[in-house]
């Protein structure tokens, strides 16, 4: 199985900009177009939260126009905390899994090698994440019924603390109690996270749990307390490939062209020519 995750795209309507400078709908088309012009084609696309910036109809109209215009994959989403439930359900209707769930975003797709799980975070309103009652019991379940089979799961809220202090305070408030529920689960193999708006990796029980660089603009990296910034550091996107064996490898992919390819031409003298 090859998987794509791309994650805060923060679309805006038609001429507007996130965060008054990021133009994230051209970055995210370019994200797309990249996407569509993988040498090997993947089997899904995943968009782990912040579809868009404001959660507006028109910002998911636009959303649905590009993805209809460059992948013909099947993708599946869940909300960040940019996003709107109500609205996401209901411009993106036509998407897998939307309307599984009756409170939540939230569904699991069994139609690849690898299960994924798509697990609603968001709290209305805020910016945290966090899993209530009935959400951990729901991914509790869904992961009982699957025992044997490998799983991913992607959500938006990174459920471990990176050491960026603004961006913790942000993060799963209750990520002990995922945790937990994780590691009564041993065919989790992979967590799959947006929010950070850049590459971390950390561990949550026996799984390894990765947030992808954003698709458009990126944290600058300090560790602290400092005040945070974004900037225009190259966008990103991870692929996902399960391995002979089962073994499933990350890796990260950049958005842009760079200068190349240029052959692999050894030197005369590491060959002892010379």
């Amino acid at each position: 199985m090859i998987l794509v995750h791309l994650t805060d795209l923060h679309i805006c309507a038609q001429g507007q900009t996130a965060s008054r400078a990021a133009e994230t709908n051209m970055l995210t088309e370019r994200a797309l177009r990249a996407v569509s012009r993988l040498k090997t084609r993947p089997d899904a696309l995943v968009i782990s939260g912040d579809l868009t910036e404001s959660g507006l109809e028109r910002e998911y109209a636009m959303l649905a126009d590009m993805l209809h215009r460059h992948i013909s994959v099947p993708v599946y989403v869940v909300p960040g905390n940019h996003d709107r439930r109500e609205m996401l359900q209901s411009r993106m209707a036509h998407l897998p899994g939307i309307r599984a769930d009756v409170d939540f975003v939230q569904y699991a797709v069994e139609s690849h090698d690898v299960r994924l799980v798509m697990l609603d975070t968001v709290i209305a309103g805020s910016p945290a994440g966090e899993l209530c009652a009935r959400r951990l019991a729901w991914l509790d379940e869904t992961l009982a019924a699957e025992p044997d089979k490998p799983t991913i799961v992607v959500m938006h809220h990174p459920p471990f603390r990176c050491g960026i202090g603004h961006m913790d305070r942000i993060s799963l408030r209750n990520g002990d109690q995922f945790e937990a529920v994780i590691a009564q689960h041993r065919q989790v193999q992979r967590i799959l996270c947006g929010h950070l708006h850049r590459a971390a990796t950390g561990q949550v029980a026996h799984a390894v749990a990765s947030i992808s660089p954003s698709a458009a603009h990126q944290l600058e990296f300090c560790i602290g307390d400092d005040p945070g910034f974004w900037n225009l550091e190259p966008p990103a996107f991870q692929v996902v490939v399960t391995m002979p064996g089962g073994a499933i490898v990350t890796h990260i992919v950049y958005v842009e062209d760079f200068p190349g390819p240029f052959p692999f031409v050894p030197d005369p003298e590491e060959l002892g020519e010379a």
